[in-house]
């Protein structure tokens, strides 16, 4: 049994080794004694499990694969539902061994045999579960059937579909309370009013329509105007977010061990995947799925950019709408989070490495700090002007990157930048230039909790915010 156990197991099963091996001795014995019966026994016990083999890879059965997730996408540390339903469309008898494809970090791929005992109608459905703790997306399946002649004595496994993308988007932290969102209503929208006029009275006032209430009247206006007036009701806005999310390189890779993922970087990962990323971005990611979670539930839109102005998402593989940077509702939050997914670090991957030596090389540096922080975010900025907060999550930037991108902070009612990196100790110099320009900036460790991070906004020194709020009104007064 032990000889048997060490045969290849994907041509034949023991009982065809077993007939092999007869057919061999046969075949001896007839030599030796001379007998014409033991040879045509040999020459049977030879060819029989030959033919079964031809026979099953020429007339292989055929299946309809039909897998479903729920939900179509997942959370990190959640679980989804696999269900599979597996149905023959060729011809084809016996039971076969099936098994379903799994990434390695998923654990051990389940196996299962057709028919299923419960199958309906031609078609054995069964289900299974999945859980990961990483975002990604990752190819379930395909599933593999394992079938024998009806003599069971060959055996012939092959793909039987090509598998399904399963997308697990980085799971939203909830972040506490803050005054961060600026002077919004407990729903996150603000009230104002429709100038017609240049008048104090006319800002709160229009011409009176038909239906309008007689209380409305406004009758120091109408005297004015000669004309039966009313007062303006309030209009309602969304207010809007924007989100600008760092995901160069350059900015998350400080020193050796800090990126993984992808060939020749790191360690890849035990699943296959190819995601160049770091434990700094990993923080940034899941921070813009927090605050951009926490701010839709204000009401909020929610724009996301990056560093060069461009939309965050464009070179995300996982991406709905790539090329759009506005989300709203229900819906723009799930597109956030798919395209969250499989979001990478782009950009050279040769531009800024630290060595055990101390030197540093800058080889694409001065190209890469021409490109961000421009002049194209700036113009998204001012389209937007003071409609709501603006984001930063940073990587390491430069002293220049820092001082280009200071100005932004006066298209914003109010500008919050995070700087994740490995040493937030050394980020003294990029704080203060930011913090001029009138940003409230921080710098963290990947290792620091995000609601942590979020509050410290409020708790931080409220002499400091005040002054680069008052940075911030300046440079609105001198534009």
């Amino acid at each position: 049994m032990a000889l048997l156990d060490s045969l290849p197991r994907h041509l034949f099963s023991s009982r065809g080794w077993g007939l092999l091996a007869a057919g061999a001795v046969s075949l001896l014995c007839a030599q030796v004694m001379g007998r014409r019966d033991l040879l045509a026994l040999g020459v049977l016990l030879l060819v029989l499990p030959l033919v079964s083999l031809a026979g099953i890879r020429v007339v292989k059965p055929r299946f309809r694969v039909y897998r479903e997730f729920s939900p179509s996408t997942v959370e990190t540390d959640s679980v989804t539902t696999v269900r599979l339903a597996v149905a023959r469309t060729g011809l084809g008898t016996g039971r076969v061994i099936m098994e379903e494809r799994l990434p390695p970090r998923f654990g051990e791929s389940p196996a299962f045999r057709f028919p299923a005992r419960s199958a309906s109608g031609g078609t054995s459905r069964y289900e299974y579960h999945l859980r990961s703790g990483k975002r990604g997306q990752f190819t379930i399946g395909p599933v593999t059937a394992e079938f024998t002649d009806p003599f069971g004595l060959s055996l012939h496994r092959h793909s039987i579909d090509d598998g399904d993308t399963l997308t697990v988007t980085p799971a939203a932290i909830e972040l506490p309370s803050t005054g961060l969102a600026g002077a919004r209503g407990n729903d996150g929208i603000t009230a104002t009013r429709t100038r017609a006029n240049p008048s104090d009275d006319d800002v709160m006032t229009r011409e009176y329509r038909h239906g309008d209430p007689m209380r409305r009247v406004h009758w120091p206006a109408t005297a004015r105007h000669g004309a039966l007036m009313v007062r303006q009701e309030e209009s309602v806005t969304t207010p809007e977010a924007t989100v600008i999310l760092d995901h160069r390189f350059v900015a998350h890779s400080s020193g050796y061990g800090s990126v993984f993922g992808g060939p020749g970087f790191g360690s890849p990962a035990d699943d296959g995947s190819d995601l160049v990323t770091s434990d700094t971005f990993e923080w940034a990611v899941t921070a813009a799925m927090s605050v951009g979670a926490h701010l839709a539930e204000l009401n909020y839109s929610l724009r996301f950019l990056d560093a060069a102005g461009e939309p965050a998402f464009q070179r995300s593989s996982s991406a709905p709408e790539p090329d759009n940077d506005l989300y709203s509702g229900a819906a723009g939050i799930q597109s956030i989070a798919e395209s969250l997914a499989a979001i990478q670090l782009t950009g050279p991957h040769h531009a800024r490495r630290e060595h055990d030596t101390g030197r540093r090389e800058h080889a694409g540096s001065a190209d890469a700090a021409q490109s961000v922080f421009d002049d194209r975010l700036m113009d998204k900025l001012a389209a937007h002007r003071m409609r709501g907060p603006v984001l930063a999550l940073l990587g390491k930037i430069s002293l220049a990157e820092a001082r280009a991108l200071a100005p932004a902070a006066g298209y914003a009612a109010n500008a919050f930048a995070v700087l994740i990196t490995d040493k937030p100790a050394e980020c003294h110099d990029l704080l203060e230039a930011l913090r001029f320009g009138g940003w409230r900036a921080v710098a963290v460790e990947a290792s620091t909790s995000l609601p942590a991070a979020w509050t410290y906004f409020d708790e931080g020194d409220a002499a400091l915010w005040t002054a680069a709020a008052d940075v911030r009104r300046g440079a609105e007064v001198g534009r």
